[in-house]
């Protein structure tokens, strides 16, 4: 039975190696790792290709100010026609009006037209469809932040996962080998057997927490992965650099001015309310006649009966569609709705803006503080442990309260970590909701 449980710890260290190894390790900066993320975005991709739509709409838009030209041919072959003219009888020739029937009939034509005036529906809907694009562009800059964000988000729960697991290592270490200490301590009838298992148990405590920090951290290693469109079993080695970018706060009217300027989704909504104004005004254009100058070309050839050619023609074509007197524009209403909705987002858009200003100010402030707060508690951890240690090393404090000690000083060095990071994050996300989180 022991050399079979040998066997299998030789076999499980094989696979944790194998494991390691097959992983390949990657340092990236949190910055480094932005530009990863936006590269490899699938959201991005989405976004181009709607970019890539609305220059093509552009396009079309253009297309309808060009002039059309058509070109047609025919060739018919005619069986048995009768044909009788008509002018031939009246005007007193004799012979009678029937000719010879022709057998087949070739018909040429070429139409040009050139839009002259449409009431303004081109030239509106090329300036609406400029809008359009650059609403797209705004758009895709906006995800762009968000995306940022993300990903320091990802980055910045990997780093405390980490920080945690390398806590969490020493103190297991240190607590393996306060229980060999122990031991020896009780084989030497120096302390109960009670005090030496509550010593065990403390260290089977740091184990498990052990073992959830490194179930955290190879989920957000997966998670960083997949955001940055790396293979998942990259193992990502993050820069601890970042957790001090954090700068002093600016008064809150700061970031409402810096969010009414740089938010990128409010210029995009003020792209699509400018190109939905035009749309209106399009709309009412159907109102309008249309004139169009036009021109064309006809060649008929019916052998050894008609040869038409040189039949040239120009003139100017005007249109007006009479059941527009009677219909309702449709299309003018649809417009006019369009406004309404784009101007209730507009404002629904700065009354969230301000809530997410003020709510990340006060987070960022918040999250200063913890940190002052948690290197202060940590301070009073490692003394507090300090003191009992030596307590219970000359009998003046019991097993408990050193094992008391102990957690609350893992727990305090922990929490020091983890608000630094977390008041990073907050300062991103301050910087996010004000559209200017820079994408180096």
């Amino acid at each position: 039975m022991k050399k079979i449980n040998n066997s299998i710890i030789a076999l499980s260290l094989f696979v944790g190696i194998a494991n390691t190894n097959a992983q390949e390790k990657k340092q990236l900066s949190l910055d480094e790792a932005v530009q990863l993320g936006i590269q490899n975005s699938k959201n991005l991709k989405i976004d181009a290709a709607k970019i890539e739509e609305a220059t093509a709409d552009l396009l079309e838009a253009k297309n309808k100010q060009l002039p059309d030209f058509k070109l047609s041919g025919q060739y018919m072959r005619l069986t048995n026609a009768k044909v009788d003219v008509k002018f031939l009888n009246e005007s007193g020739s004799g012979g009678g009006g029937s000719m010879a029937s022709p057998k087949s009939v070739f018909l040429g034509q070429a139409n040009l037209s050139m839009p002259i005036y449409a009431g303004g529906r081109i030239r509106y809907g090329i300036e609406s469809a400029k809008y359009l694009v650059e609403a797209s562009k705004l758009s895709t800059e906006n995800d762009k932040i968000a995306i940022a964000y993300n990903v320091a988000q990802a980055y910045n729960n990997l780093f405390k996962a980490n920080q945690s697991i390398k806590v969490l290592e020493e103190n297991l270490t240190a607590s393996e080998k306060r229980d060999e200490t122990f031991l020896k301590l009780e084989n030497n009838g120096v302390i109960a057997r009670n005090d030496r298992l509550k010593a065990n148990l403390q260290t089977s405590d740091i184990e498990l927490q052990l073992l959830d920090a490194k179930n955290n951290y190879n989920i957000a290693n997966i998670n960083m992965d997949l955001l940055l469109g790396l293979p998942e079993t990259t193992a990502i080695e993050v820069d601890p650099n970042y957790i001090d970018e954090i700068q002093d706060a600016k008064p809150v009217d700061y970031y409402m001015n810096e969010a009414q300027q740089n938010r990128k989704d409010l210029q995009a909504l003020s792209q699509q309310r400018r190109a939905a104004q035009l749309g209106t005004k399009a709309a009412k254009a159907e109102y309008y006649p249309t004139v169009a100058l036009t021109g064309g070309y006809i060649a008929v050839d019916a052998p050894k009966f008609l040869t038409v050619y040189n039949a040239v023609n120009v003139g100017l074509g005007i249109q007006y569609n009479l059941a527009n007197l009677w219909k309702q524009n449709s299309s003018l209403r649809q417009s006019q709705a369009r406004e309404k909705q784009l101007e209730a987002s507009n404002e629904l858009l700065n009354d969230n803006i301000k809530l997410d200003v003020n709510r990340e100010f006060q987070n960022t402030n918040y999250s200063k503080q913890r940190i002052a707060v948690f290197e202060k508690s940590a301070i009073q951890a490692n003394e507090n442990y300090r003191i009992t240690k030596n307590k219970f090393d000359n009998g003046l404090a019991t097993m408990t309260e050193l094992l008391d000690a102990d957690a609350a000083q893992i727990s305090a060095n922990v929490g020091v970590i983890n608000a630094k990071a977390d008041a990073a994050l907050a300062y991103r996300k301050l910087l996010q909701t004000t559209g200017t989180l820079t994408i180096k």
